[in-house]
Parts: C-alpha cells; sequence; structure tokens
C-alpha cells in the first residue's frame, strides 16, 4: 500500500444513495484478475452509453468536475462483496471517499486496501454535496493524522479505527504490519519458551 499522505482536492459529488458494487464496477469485468485498467470501467453503465460513448450529464464525464475525493449518498458499496468494486475506485484515482453511511463488506475491503472511507452526519454530506455542486472548484483537505476534513477553512471531524489509520500513514497492509513486528514477534517468542523449560 502507498503512504496516505494530506489530501487537497476537487471532489466529485455524487448525490446517489444506494450505489452497489454491480453499478460501480459491473460483474462482466470481474473476470480479470489484474487491477490494472479497471478504473476505465468505473461506474461503466451510468459513463457510456450502449455504443460506449460518454453520457455528457454523468459527473465523471463533467470536464469542471474532477479530483481525488468523491463525495456521495448514504449505504454506499452495498450489493456483493467483490474487492473489485474499491481496487475500480482507486485505478480510476480516487484516494477517499465521503458518505454518511457504508455498506460494511465495502468498508472493510476499502481499508484493506488503502481506499480512505470517511462517515459524516446526513446533514453535513448534503451540506458539502451542495457546495461543491454549486462550486466545482472548491477543494478539500483531508488530514488523516489529525482525523479533520477542511472545508473553507473550517475543520470537520471524523473517526477511524486506530489500527487502519496507522496502517494508512505508514502504508501498511494487514501482512506489511505482522512483518513489521517481526523482531518483537521473535524476542515474544524466546521469551515464552525459556519461560516454560
Amino acid at each position: 500500500m502507498e503512504r496516505f499522505k494530506t489530501i487537497i482536492s476537487q471532489c466529485l459529488p455524487l448525490d446517489i444513495d444506494n450505489i452497489d458494487t454491480d453499478q460501480i464496477i459491473p460483474a462482466r469485468f470481474l473476470k480479470i484478475s489484474s487491477r490494472l485498467n479497471l478504473g476505465n470501467n468505473l461506474f461503466r453503465d451510468w459513463r457510456y452509453d450502449k455504443n460506449g460513448i460518454k453520457k455528457k450529464k454523468f459527473i465523471l464525464n463533467n470536464k469542471q468536475s474532477s479530483g481525488d475525493i468523491l463525495i456521495t449518498g448514504k449505504n454506499f458499496g452495498c450489493g456483493s462483496s467483490r474487492e473489485h468494486a474499491v481496487w475500480a475506485i482507486m485505478d480510476y484515482g480516487i484516494k477517499a471517499i465521503i458518505s454518511n453511511y457504508f455498506a460494511d463488506i465495502f468498508k472493510q475491503n476499502a481499508l484493506n486496501n488503502g481506499l480512505l472511507v470517511i462517515e459524516f452526519k446526513k446533514d453535513m454530506v448534503n451540506f458539502l454535496l451542495n457546495n461543491i455542486l454549486i462550486f466545482p472548484k472548491r477543494k478539500l483537505k483531508i488530514n488523516l493524522k489529525k482525523e479533520y476534513v477542511e472545508f473553507k477553512k473550517k475543520p470537520i471531524q471524523f473517526e477511524i479505527n486506530s489500527y487502519k489509520k496507522k496502517c494508512f500513514i505508514k502504508g501498511y497492509d494487514d501482512l506489511d504490519f505482522l512483518l513489521n513486528l517481526k523482531k518483537k514477534i521473535i524476542k515474544f517468542e524466546k521469551k515464552l519458551f525459556y519461560k516454560f523449560i
């Protein structure tokens, strides 16, 4: 995993509730085993028509909208547990998603793969969405170390599991985290071994 650094970015507003994983990455693209280029098919059926032509009204096709942060409706990532959904979002270049609720399995897949998911109350998400829709060039700052999103110079606090926060900052997945503790584990095992001799 890459180390998570402070993000200062424009946002992609997608004001839709209950976006399921089949909308994020349709099942017909799950046969591949590589994560590369999955972002090309992110929200495929919303981004393109049946002839493969981009739909001008969809936010990812809007030239004025860009950014590393997706702000979206409640229950994002519901549906099947496909990890490809997270891979597609990350391959597209999105580093963080803000919603008022994420489906549990999607949330765990995101945190395990280095995609930051931030939950705010619905009123706050709506406030951010409305502002970004009116002022698409406006930027947010995400400071993971201090656990806040800064909007118009005002910090909005969020919470994240302390273990996952450490993994994000260090650039560790679960295996990297354990390997980092190898010396301490060996030392502990030796101590335990001699205790029972």
